[in-house]
């Protein structure tokens, strides 16, 4: 089958970085599956253009809002992979709620990654609760094994013969959902009492505007650094030689740094918000913070506490092993899509 994937590629995003995996995933079961930018269309006419001169015969969008609104009408069946910011976000605004209710309509199916996510979809869509189903995601990590470590820290330009470095990891796309800078002054401040904590913002330039407030920020504020998007091995291999993995956002889906770091065996420190909380437990699978104070003492604490380090990267890895792997959901996608080919005829 000739399958459209719509969605939002924004390089190394958390939602590109799903549609990668699960474009592998239908690819896998033999279906031809072109993977195409949102953004790059501006209408479902558009859409429909494209459907037709590439015979795609089923699609599906990851994004309710972004993607599923371009699909409707087409003719053609197609699911849905709730993206994050439609559930949290998207859905406050009336028009687009409205629109993203007309799309579960059209839609086969939709996949959250969360229960908690799904109840939210039912609460808002009470006619789509037949036809949504939770996966979470599926995660495999393969950090560069040759990247050099000592360059890394040489070109962001921290002190390598910091006594006992201590590099934490924000990964994020530079946009205000994200919030790259709601730790940023009390981390520095805490730097300039111990210069051997750093923090690194790495990500896309999302936002332009925001970006240039993202860098003159951090130009100014000491233990603070600011790194350009980093091919997904060499990312790994960063987070794999850090000390934790932070998370600041305002809202997420379910964030796959987050993920990846347990899988890497790395602590994770991430804000305590319903997509975070979802998968972090907290002083069990990470460290939950609810203000930037919150998150400095509980730092020191992780720096100062080899066996908590120890528990919770145990524990963390044990829990992305048990509930994010990454064979059950390309068996759930297999599964989902055929719904889509029995339907070609329809």
């Amino acid at each position: 089958m000739r399958l459209l994937f719509l969605a939002v590629l924004r390089q190394h995003t958390g939602n590109a970085v799903t549609a990668q995996r699960v474009r592998d995933h239908l690819e896998a079961a033999g279906h031809v599956c072109i993977l195409k930018d949102a953004f790059d269309f501006e209408n479902p006419s558009e859409i429909s253009n494209f459907i037709k001169a590439e015979n795609l015969e089923a699609a599906v969008a990851l994004h309710l809002y972004r993607g599923g609104r371009l699909l409707r009408g087409n003719g053609i069946p197609f699911g849905i992979i709730f993206g994050g910011t439609d559930l949290n976000e998207d859905v406050n605004q009336g028009d687009k709620n409205k629109v993203m209710g007309k799309v579960l309509e059209e839609a086969r199916f939709a996949v959250a990654f969360t229960e908690s996510m799904k109840e939210m979809a039912q609460r808002q869509w009470p006619h789509a609760k037949d036809k949504i189903y939770v996966q979470s995601q599926g995660i495999a990590t393969v950090p560069n094994t040759a990247f050099n470590w000592n360059t890394f820290l040489q070109s962001s330009e921290i002190n390598q013969s910091a006594d006992n470095l201590h590099m934490f990891l924000l990964i994020c796309g530079l946009r205000q959902v994200k919030d790259p800078l709601y730790l940023v002054d009390a981390f520095s401040e805490w730097h300039q009492e111990e210069p051997n904590v750093y923090m690194v913002i790495v990500g896309p330039e999302v936002d332009p505007v925001f970006t240039r407030e993202v860098k003159a920020k951090v130009k100014r504020t000491p233990g603070v650094r600011l790194i350009r998007e980093m091919a997904q091995e060499d990312l790994h291999a960063v987070m794999k030689n850090c000390f934790a993995v932070v998370n600041s956002s305002v809202s997420e889906g379910m964030s796959a740094a987050i993920l990846e770091a347990m899988d890497l065996e790395v602590p994770v420190l991430a804000r305590n918000i319903p997509g975070n909380s979802a998968v972090v437990k907290h002083e069990v699978t990470g460290l939950l913070f609810s203000d930037p104070q919150e998150f400095v003492h509980l730092a020191k604490r992780l720096v100062s506490d080899p066996a908590l380090e120890k528990k919770i990267v145990a524990n963390g890895r044990e829990y992305v092993r048990k509930y994010h792997s990454w064979q059950e959901e390309r068996q759930t996608y297999r599964q989902l899509v055929r719904t889509l080919e029995r339907n070609t005829g329809d």
